[in-house]
């Protein structure tokens, strides 16, 4: 499965909300530098499927707030 991620990083409250078109919003604490917004992204999305953070890889959008993940089950 692919989904589509906004990603919110330094945020003050983490949060994962999926919007009407389909694309999730991640909020995280951890600050867009050396990679830390992205591993938050994918420990969030891991969660929030109740899936370990393994199963969840970033296809596209490494340094970009919009971002395509894949899920493995």
């Amino acid at each position: 499965m692919k989904i589509q991620i906004r990603v919110k990083p330094n945020s003050k409250k983490p949060s994962v909300t999926k919007g009407d078109d389909g694309v999730w919003t991640v909020a995280v604490k951890e600050p867009a530098t050396e990679g830390k917004a992205n591993d938050a992204v994918v420990r969030a999305v891991a969660e929030e499927l109740g899936l370990a953070p393994s199963k969840v890889k970033i296809l596209r959008g490494e340094k970009s707030k919009l971002k395509l993940l894949e899920v493995y089950d």
